[in-house]
């Protein structure tokens, strides 16, 4: 199966999904939206946040490129569409890092990825035990205790930006088990 993502409005595309499969209740191609939990914190009362993995964008699976040339319409006149990438003109599936990427949160983690769970070594760095940040520790940038987040650094086609994940702290290796 390939991969194929598209470009839409931005905190919206639970949205465009949603249209989407109103507007075409016969579309076979399974579209994703991965998502991570956050807890945040507002007048000392914490709440957990479903926020996006990659934030803008949709992913198609399909067997090959001329399924979504076929459905090309359908995902380009629902409200919120932007464009696929590479090009509307050059559809082209996700591969390589991206594709790892995009495949580490949708198949591993489900619809929203959860907290990862940690621990902090003798030299202070972030060990990760399992979850999201499972094979991830090389794109964190900044580690906030406090709040039980690590910011991690995303790439997408040329696109780069920066999403927290948060995690809890275990004891240490041996609290594992």
């Amino acid at each position: 199966m390939k991969f194929y993502a598209i470009q839409v409005k931005s905190k919206a595309e639970d949205k465009y999904i949603s249209l989407l499969s109103r507007k075409n209740p016969d579309l076979k191609l399974p579209v994703y939206f991965p998502q991570r939990r956050i807890d945040t914190r507002k007048k000392g009362k914490i709440t957990q946040t479903n926020m996006a993995v990659f934030p803008g964008y949709v992913f198609i699976e399909a067997e090959k490129t001329e399924d979504i040339y076929e459905n090309q319409q359908a995902f380009r006149t629902t409200p919120g569409f932007y464009r696929f990438l590479k090009s509307n003109k050059d559809i082209t599936p996700l591969s390589n890092r991206d594709l790892e990427l995009v495949l580490h949160f949708i198949k591993n983690f489900g619809p929203v990825a959860g907290r990862s769970r940690v621990y902090f070594n003798e030299n202070s760095r972030i060990v990760v035990v399992d979850g999201p940040l499972l094979g991830l520790e090389g794109r964190i940038i900044k580690v906030d205790k406090r709040k039980g987040r690590a910011k991690i650094k995303l790439d997408i086609y040329q696109d780069s930006f920066a999403i927290d994940l948060s995690f809890e702290v275990i004891g240490s290796l041996e609290g594992i088990a």
